[in-house]
């Protein structure tokens, strides 16, 4: 068994680096400005066109929704600071305050001509044609290169198939989960025993560091989305971007919940120091619940990542017996904390917070309240998609009515008077 792991062990690594989104944009990139360096050298008047291997290495993105946008915006950029280089060389050519006009006009077309985040691309441009000598020939070549890049760096994208990044953005969001569970646990412990107010504002910080995750787990998610958009090995798109998306928001909500739960055992902590923050069968009910409820929420990314094909059924089911036992012991640690604050009353908002919290994070875990949400967020995005298909057939519509005038005005004329 140990000789088969050792042979595998290579070709596993092979594939994950294949899998890579670096090594896919590099190999990508690297595939479509060779393509269009040797088109462009068939093309192009110039000796060396580097423009269309540049533009094509600028072009390839790891998805083709991402590279579709981003070629058209770019080629936008490239075509506007063309334009503006051969209006300032008939009129003024290259002296430094021209140089500088320059650069002010290309940004202000940039932003007219919306190229985002390629406005500096627009001046960039400029620059360059404006320095070459024959500006007239050298501007509409690369005009001419700048076309073949992106046609070749679109190309490569609809040729070979991208691939798609779920399974990342699965794995990204089951790592988060999991993040979460082992905060819980060591919150869940400390509660049962004496927490020293060093202690529990490490977990505080733990809990707001889970922010930065988010935004990492956030990023492989967008990627996830781009590459299911126009992908032609996906048929159900739509269906997985909004699972994914709804999963990703319910976890947020239940780690910002963690950290309000981090403050308030730090405020107990504060308060009860040197006492522990509950009395001993309280604080076990306390772990106890903890430990549930971080179960649950691992129980939750694995549901919200898994298809149906691979038995999302059995997910669901485990997921709703834990939070049927979460809830049991909430019930149970509700009673305790009731009975702590008939004896003692002085911290009854925190005792009470905690219990509150706890619901919070139950409640957005329940399998009920995402389907609510999940429906809600399909007919959203239903709705949008009709909406943007209703202006397109009135934009057809409108363009048809002026050709049909024609048409009944060439009938009109033949007729005889």
């Amino acid at each position: 068994m140990r000789d088969v792991r050792e042979w595998t062990a290579p070709l596993v690594r092979f594939v994950r680096l294949h899998r890579d989104p670096v090594v896919v944009r590099a190999l990508r990139s690297a595939a479509a400005a060779t393509v269009a360096y040797v088109i462009a050298l068939r093309l192009s008047p110039e000796v060396a066109p580097l423009t269309a291997p540049l533009t094509a290495l600028l072009v390839v993105q790891v998805t083709l929704y991402s590279t579709l946008t981003t070629g058209i915006r770019r080629v936008n950029a490239v075509v506007a600071g063309v334009l503006v280089a051969i209006a300032f060389s008939l009129l003024v050519g290259l002296t430094w305050w021209s140089l500088g006009l320059l650069i002010v006009a290309a940004l202000a077309v940039g932003h007219l001509v919306r190229v985002d985040e390629f406005v500096p691309e627009v001046a960039i441009s400029a620059m360059l044609v404006l320095g070459v000598t024959t500006v007239g020939d050298t501007a509409w070549a690369r005009v001419l290169e700048t076309l073949i890049g992106a046609v070749v760096g679109l190309g490569c994208n609809l040729l070979l198939a991208p691939p798609v990044w779920v399974g990342e953005a699965g794995e990204s969001i089951e790592g988060l989960a999991r993040r979460v569970r082992q905060l819980m646990l060591r919150m869940g412990e400390e509660a049962a025993g004496l927490t020293p107010v060093e202690h529990a504002t490490e977990r505080l910080h733990e809990a707001r560091r889970l922010d930065h995750d988010i935004v990492e787990v956030d990023a492989a998610l967008r990627q996830a989305e781009d590459s299911l958009r126009l992908n032609p090995r996906v048929r159900e798109g739509l269906l997985h971007r909004v699972v994914l998306r709804t999963g990703l928001d319910t976890l947020e909500i239940c780690t910002v919940v963690m950290r309000v739960l981090a403050r308030t055992f730090t405020d107990l902590a504060k308060e009860r120091d040197p006492d522990p923050l509950f009395a001993p069968e309280t604080g076990a009910a306390v772990e106890q619940l903890l430990s549930e409820i971080a179960d649950a929420v691992v129980s939750f990314a694995v549901l919200v990542t898994t298809p149906v094909s691979l038995n999302a059924d059995a997910a669901e089911s485990r997921l709703t017996a834990e939070l049927r036992q979460a809830a049991a012991t909430r019930d149970k640690l509700a009673q305790l904390l009731l009975d702590e604050v008939r004896r003692d009353a002085s911290q009854w908002q925190l005792q009470g917070a905690v219990l509150t919290e706890v619901n919070r994070i139950l409640d957005e875990l329940d399998t009920e309240h995402r389907s609510r949400r999940l429906l809600e967020e399909l007919d959203r995005t239903s709705r949008e998609q009709r909406e943007r298909m209703r202006r397109l057939t009135r934009l057809r519509e409108g363009l048809r009515v002026p050709e049909q005038l024609r048409r009944d005005r060439g009938v009109s004329e033949r007729r005889p008077g």
